[in-house]
């Protein structure tokens, strides 16, 4: 794949990052706020300038518990939005990002109790093609595939299998949901690994993918995303983008499939 040295970092591309980012995840939580007596306490608000609050009262999902968008001049709005988590299951996360922020986010953060407890890498790249299909990748189409992709989801992200039959109760609605397509692996008709892409607005998001730990080093992960690039292309959309911890597995494979590191995020819990 070739590279697009014209996706230089800018400010511009950051915020479509975060915004495609912020509506892939809010589209997930209105999966689970829909389900009957929202029973995951999902809720979400607006903060500062451009961003968002997010909380899943009972999941304690770090992606669904987060202040993300901050910009500077939002530090007066942390302490009543922390104060909004007090009755939450997990510690909310505060997503700093580079050219975001000013010393006087760090100083209020700290002051609220607040410390870096991690990083999370962002990437981006131009959706395109390489020439050839990516091997034993099959889209969602259908009731069947979809059953197949959920399989190979629950077993990919390592969900207790006492746990597989609510899961995908609680998750029959994605294959519904608006500018998300469903990938997915098989080894010898075994579902093994499991992909989303969505797109908004022009951009493609790269989320959720995983490889179950049997079929580990195959390639799989390499070629849902090459699946994911040229689905996006042919889309439209003229960005794609994705995250994943720093320097791990998942953002090694991003590298070599092409996309390019963007940006850094210093992620701040209570400690």
């Amino acid at each position: 794949m070739n590279i697009d040295l014209n996706l230089a970092p800018s400010l511009a591309l950051i915020r479509r990052t975060i915004a495609v980012d912020i509506a892939y995840t809010v589209s997930r939580m209105k999966v689970l706020e829909a389900l009957d007596g929202n029973p995951i306490g999902i809720s979400y608000r607006r903060f500062g300038k451009a961003g968002w609050a997010l909380k899943a009262k009972n999941l304690p999902v770090p992606s669904f518990n987060r202040i993300v968008g901050f910009e500077p001049g939002d530090e007066g709005e942390l302490a009543p939005a922390l104060d909004w988590y007090d009755d939450n299951a997990a510690r909310p996360q505060v997503e700093i990002v580079p050219a975001m922020a000013e010393a006087a986010t760090s100083r209020e953060l700290s002051r609220l109790g607040l410390a870096t407890t991690g990083f999370h890498a962002a990437l981006i790249a131009s959706p395109r093609t390489d020439g050839g299909e990516p091997g034993g990748v099959e889209r969602v189409r259908d009731a069947k595939s979809f059953a197949a992709f959920l399989d190979a989801y629950v077993v990919s992200w390592g969900i207790p299998e006492a746990q597989h039959d609510g899961f995908k109760r609680n998750v029959r609605a994605w294959s519904e949901q608006p500018g998300w397509s469903l990938y997915f692996c098989r080894v010898d008709e075994i579902p093994a690994a499991a992909a989303i892409l969505y797109v908004n607005d022009g951009a493609a998001y790269l989320a959720d993918a995983a490889t179950a730990k049997a079929f580990r080093g195959r390639g799989l992960h390499a070629e849902l995303l090459r699946a994911r690039l040229a689905a996006a292309a042919a889309s439209g959309a003229d960005i794609a983008v994705s995250g994943a911890a720093f320097l791990s597995q998942s953002h090694r494979n991003m590298e070599r499939a092409g996309m390019k590191l963007q940006f850094v995020r210093s992620l701040w819990t209570r400690v």
